[in-house]
């Protein structure tokens, strides 16, 4: 349906095409997974958008992704929704090379009005006549970065529309009769449109626009007493709302109206996170990402078992009641984190302070200062926003911070927004950081107890999402160990990587070859000692990550070699080279970027075939 067709829905046929979306969402979802709620909530502000603005032209910027799946049908993408998320379908998120709608990319929070202000600038600077929207819900508002777009987008000037879908934040309501009823006489149409020619009128004069000011100042005064202020006021923009988010045709109205003010409107829209599926509305948590359920019951149909996060969670627990100064901190993660255990049992010492990844480290620094043990738990990806705290904040006082780096590794179907394939190199590089990467859940525990009870100084533990493989033993720490003798090749590797390398070893072994596997318990400190001895001892040396190349270990390794001088040691990389890594599972991603056994085996081949 294009923009030619939207534009001349009548109301009714609004309300339709709404419940037709809400229906195939759910009904594609339910067969591929993905983020639910989220997008069942902003079904009628997608729709009323949509009718408003042209965005093959104007530019709407989400924040939170996982709000655009009616976007995307409604941009002619409803065909291809039994390939969401997988590998070479339809991502998950905003992706501009997916379609001309889609405006920028969208996995992280909070930054969509500082984009979508970006892009007004731009439109201003080069004369062009197009208009600029960003929609913000899902806890964006929880994210500092959100007030810095906000506060510098309200004194611009610039002609932009903000919609904020609040299905359940924190902003403080009007209380007070008058005050909702003022409210709510603002937004009537008659009001609306007398306010417009009001302004027309006013402009056309010098003394009309002086009449403007005096009666501008005066409603104001009345304003603000009876409805206190508005926050958004203060910053600059005419604030609209709070409004129903589900009232497409309402909607559709206020649009037209904010598109008309030549300045920034934030129109604050009230909605229900998973509105028109009855379990999604009941648990809106658990259905904000999911995997394939059954859409009569909405039960999952795979049941997965223990995952690294939840051994992660239950061994916080189990320190927690060993130890009164260990504390639990997330950013909006607590079930994804596999915290949710430890915050009904410890509500005192769990802290979630939403999507705020910088706050959360610093916050744990100050912790860690009065003797408190913080275990902060991120996804790598979001713990990149945290990187500036990491150093200032935590590691140049050497402050007994403990990370659980979840999502370690490539992540899945999130796609590129969401793969941890960048905290080797950024964590690495922060002084006296020590950094543990077990391969099984008995390392887990070991790990994260060792971090917690030996460390003096930050420590990060890093995993992946989902379960162990065939390595599920407890090899050590600290160091390196050799898990497999051979005498042809050694591969190192870490993390749940060493399944990989055992895979590549059975491999070589039919082809007759023999393969030593030394395990990185640690990648920081490095144990070079063993890795130089067992690559001396078979003189060619594979070294197999599921990191980005810019400061992986092995370039590392490689380094201390030459510094050592060792020499008679051929060596050969194997990761994911310069780039981003689109969606998928994680066994088609890690053959794709050529790190599976197959490929790893064929790279030691490669080195074993020079001599």
């Amino acid at each position: 349906m294009g923009p030619e067709q939207l534009n001349t829905l009548t109301d009714i046929q609004a309300k339709l095409l709404c419940d037709q979306l809400r229906e195939q969402i759910i009904a594609s979802v339910s067969k591929t997974g993905g983020h639910l709620a989220s997008s069942l909530g902003v079904v009628e502000a997608t729709v009323a958008v949509h009718r408003v603005f042209d965005l093959e032209t104007d530019r709407l910027v989400f924040d939170v992704g996982h709000q655009c799946y009616a976007h995307k049908i409604l941009t002619g993408r409803g065909g291809q929704m039994d390939t969401l998320r997988k590998l070479g379908g339809l991502s998950g998120f905003p992706k501009p090379r997916e379609h001309r709608s889609d405006a920028f990319i969208a996995g992280h929070a909070s930054n969509a009005v500082s984009v979508a202000l970006g892009m007004a600038r731009a439109r201003t600077l080069s004369g062009e006549n197009y208009c600029v929207l960003a929609m913000l819900g899902d806890g964006a508002m929880t994210g500092g970065l959100a007030y810095e777009g906000l506060s510098d987008a309200g004194q611009s000037g610039e002609q932009l529309v903000v919609i904020l879908n609040d299905n359940g934040m924190s902003i403080t309501k009007n209380v007070g009769g008058v005050a909702q009823h003022l409210a709510q006489q603002r937004l009537k149409p008659q009001y609306l449109q007398f306010k417009k020619l009001y302004r027309r009128a006013t402009g056309a004069t010098a003394v009309g626009r002086g009449l403007y000011r005096f009666t501008h100042r005066a409603k104001q005064a009345v304003k603000n007493a009876v409805l206190h202020c508005s926050m958004f006021e203060d910053m600059g923009f005419t604030y609209l709302g709070p409004v129903d988010g589900h009232d497409v045709n309402y909607l559709t109205r206020l649009l037209r109206y904010a598109k008309e003010l030549n300045g920034p409107v934030l129109l604050h829209i009230k909605t229900i996170k998973g509105k028109g599926y009855l379990p999604a509305e009941r648990e809106p948590d658990r259905f904000h990402g999911v995997g394939p359920f059954d859409r009569e019951t909405g039960e999952a149909l795979n049941h997965g078992g223990e995952t690294f996060s939840s051994v992660f969670g239950d061994t916080m627990r189990r320190l927690a009641r060993e130890r009164d100064d260990v504390c639990a901190v997330t950013a909006a993660m607590p079930d994804g984190t596999g915290l949710m255990g430890f915050a009904k049992e410890f509500p005192a010492r769990f802290f979630d302070v939403g999507i705020a990844e910088g706050h959360a480290v610093a916050m744990a620094a100050g912790m860690a200062k009065q003797r408190m043990v913080p275990v902060a738990a991120v996804y790598s990806t979001f713990l990149q926003r945290a990187y500036d705290m990491l150093i200032h904040d935590v590691a140049i006082q050497g402050l007994h911070v403990v990370l659980g780096v979840d999502r370690a590794g490539l992540s899945g179907e999130d796609g590129e927004t969401h793969h941890g394939v960048f905290d080797v190199n950024y964590l690495s590089s922060v002084p006296g950081m020590k950094i543990y990467c077990p391969a099984s859940f008995e390392e887990l525990r070991a790990m994260l107890r060792w971090a917690v009870e030996k460390c003096r100084c930050p420590a990060a533990v890093r995993y992946p999402r989902g379960g162990e493989g065939e390595f599920t033993a407890l090899c050590g720490v600290e160091g390196a160990s050799v898990i497999r003798p051979g005498t042809d090749v050694t591969i190192a590797a870490y993390g749940t990587m060493v399944n990989e390398a055992l895979a590549a070893v059975r491999l070589l072994e039919e082809k007759g070859r023999s393969a030593q596997v030394v395990k990185l318990n640690s990648i920081a400190p490095l144990d070079m000692d063993t890795v130089a001895a067992c690559a001396q001892k078979t003189g060619r040396l594979v070294v197999a990550e599921e990191c980005v190349d810019a400061g992986c270990v092995g370039r590392r390794i490689a380094a201390e070699l030459v510094l050592r001088e060792v020499t008679g040691v051929r060596l050969v990389l194997v990761n994911l080279g310069d780039r981003f890594v689109r969606q998928g599972t994680v066994a088609e991603l890690r053959q794709l970027c050529g790190i599976d056994g197959a490929s790893i085996a064929r790279k030691a081949l490669e080195v074993m075939d020079r001599g």
